[in-house]
């Protein structure tokens, strides 16, 4: 058996099982404990990983650890909250940051570590901190820093300790897998012993382990995920052993479940049972507005209607085990390990669920994966692009893209808040708040606060550049959006109306999110855009509503850039979106993830 070559001690980053993810990637099994593991435990490895989080080394949310683990005598990459954990561990110092960092900065070299060998000057990494080491401890040498972090990068090469600010396991910094190659290789000395297709074999071996002569009742969305999983348990366990059950829930996007069914059918997977389940979820969520109680109240439908139609069927409840498609996001940002702060549940992780999993009446053969390695599986499954290329689609769907409101949003101190958000922003742009909220990730953590608007020309460069620095420094905001139509608009043009979740708006939303898919796949934008969230919103200027465009860049979701349009097709878009009746303006999100989610909700 493979023992693991580099133990990760898990201090509730959101990128905790990406950093295990990237490892991976390089051939190195690796595995992930809990920061008081016995350093018993962990005999026989080369190197250990601190991961970020949530909490601050020198406060009282400081997460617990064995000390000892420090005596192994093998190399430490901290990162992140593990990065001043180090520091602080050593006798160094850290702070709080006088200037936050959420998304781009760029690295500028100030000293010589096998850490960095390779990594070029003024490469782009990715921040999302509020915390900063401010003095290194004795026998560590500053070797990198950012605009905003003096110590970006520290490192005792001799003892063969190390610390980065930044996050070298998202795709967005530039030479983060440089890093991560001159840990694992350079520092530990790791050889390679790990492959996709051993993993492959690892998710056959599991299912059959776990389900044994039971059967599995799958709840299938029409998104890649649950196609997927649909898939590949049918090829495991056989079609007679796995059911799959597509429900209707109002707030799917328009022609759907014939879509999906026809998409899984063309591929050979043609037993999937649809149910119109419409009116009784819309019914559920009459008058409910606040984002985690929809993403409850979903979540606990979908399994009330798979007790419905199992009873309808007659099905032996004993013998059949719930199946679902989560993957590895869906988990973390439900607070997936014992210190990640829950940014939002998801619908595949309210308590009825978990308590399955406690009773092991839950199989999720995907969870460990990412979106690009579940479209990797499908192909291997042989199952079509026009299913596995589909952009991501929420499982709570339509339902958290159609913000609610009571109408009676205020904003304490505004007046102040946006008169920081002006001087943040320069002479370029004018800048103010919007009384709509949606929930964001910063520095591991969740928030739930306001978005800032901006007006001005169109520069997708310093729409970019402000969006971050506003982020950044005004607390008050976790989002930018830009406002398309009208051009010139201010905050006191806005009133916020009274709106809950209703057939119509839904219908709304549905048709405004079919012209925007037609227009990007004429444009040949599709697959150049990760997903593409559009968003009905409350805010009114002449008694209709306002559309949010969410186009996002990525490639696994755990941190994204907004996607800048070119001009030409956002003109035509945003031109037919105005033409639809109710819509009275346009705004686009110029936000990165962190500050803000994908979604809204």
């Amino acid at each position: 058996m493979i023992k693991p070559q580099i133990a990760v001690l898990d201090f509730g980053s959101q990128y905790t099982h990406l950093i295990t993810r990237r490892i991976r990637q390089l051939g190195v099994l690796v595995e992930i404990h809990p920061p008081t593991v016995s350093p018993s435990l962990l005999l026989g490895v080369k190197g250990l990983i601190l991961s970020g989080g949530p909490a601050s080394v020198y406060d009282k949310t400081a997460i617990s650890y064995n000390r000892r683990l420090f005596n192994l005598g093998v190399p430490i990459l901290g990162l992140c909250y593990g990065h001043q954990l180090l520091a602080h561990h050593f006798g160094g110092q850290v702070l709080p940051s006088k200037t936050k960092e959420y998304g781009y900065a760029e690295l500028k070299r100030c000293g010589q570590s096998q850490i960095l060998r390779g990594v070029k000057n003024n490469s782009r990494v990715w921040m999302s901190h509020g915390d900063s080491v401010l003095a290194v401890p004795s026998g560590f040498l500053a070797v990198a820093q950012t605009a905003d972090c003096p110590i970006a990068a520290m490192a005792n090469d001799q003892r063969r300790l190390y610390g980065l600010q930044f996050h070298p396991e998202v795709a967005h910094s530039d030479a983060g897998l440089q890093v991560l190659k001159n840990f694992v290789f350079t520092v530990c000395r790791c050889r390679k012993d790990w492959s996709p297709d051993r993993y492959w074999r690892q998710i056959i071996l599991d299912v059959k382990r776990r389900i044994g002569r039971r059967n599995v009742f799958l709840l299938v969305s029409g998104g890649v995920d649950s196609a997927v999983c649909f898939a590949l348990l049918e090829k495991v366990l056989g079609k007679k052993r796995v059911f799959g059950l597509h429900i209707d829930n109002g707030f799917i996007r328009l022609d759907e479940s014939r879509q999906v069914a026809g998409a899984l059918a063309q591929a050979g997977f043609e037993d999937l049972y649809l149910y119109d389940a419409s009116r009784v979820f819309l019914k559920a969520l009459s008058g409910v507005a606040d984002p985690e109680k929809k993403r409850e109240i979903i979540g606990r439908m979908f399994l009330k209607i798979k007790d419905q139609v199992m009873a309808e069927l007659k099905l032996d409840i004993k013998k059949w085990v719930l199946g679902q498609g989560t993957i590895y996001p869906d988990t973390i940002e439900t607070g997936g390990t014992k210190h990640a702060d829950k940014i939002k549940t998801h619908h595949n992780r309210v308590k009825e669920i978990l308590k399955l999993m406690r009773l092991g009446s839950l199989i999720e053969p995907i969870s460990e994966l990412y979106k690009d390695e579940v479209r990797a599986i499908g192909r291997k499954l042989g199952l079509p692009n026009t299913l596995l290329n589909r952009h991501p689609f929420p499982g709570p769907g339509l339902a958290i893209r159609v913000l609610c409101s009571s109408g009676r949003e205020k904003i304490e101190k505004l007046e102040q808040i946006n008169r920081d958000l002006q001087r943040a922003a320069g002479k370029d742009f004018r800048v103010t708040m919007l009384p709509v909220r949606s929930v964001g990730v910063q520095g591991d953590n969740r928030t739930y606060r306001h978005p800032a608007l901006i007006t001005g020309e169109l520069n997708w460069e310093k729409l970019h550049h402000t969006s971050v620095r506003l982020t950044n420094e005004v607390r008050a905001i976790n989002r930018v959006v830009y406002a398309c139509f009208p051009k010139q608009l201010a905050r006191r043009n806005f009133r916020l109306k009274a709106s809950a979740l209703t057939k119509d708006r839904l219908d709304l939303l549905r048709q405004v999110d079919n012209i925007v898919t037609q227009e990007i796949k004429a444009a040949g934008l599709y697959q150049k855009i990760w997903q593409f969230p559009v968003v009905l919103s409350p805010l009114t200027l002449h008694g209709g509503e306002t559309i949010i465009l969410r186009p996002v860049e990525s490639k696994e979701a755990m941190t994204v850039n907004f996607y800048p349009m070119p001009k030409n097709v956002l003109n035509r878009l945003v031109k037919e979106i105005v033409a639809t009746p109710g819509i009275d303006a346009v705004l686009y999100d110029i936000t990165n993830k962190p500050p803000g989610t994908i979604e809204w909700e």
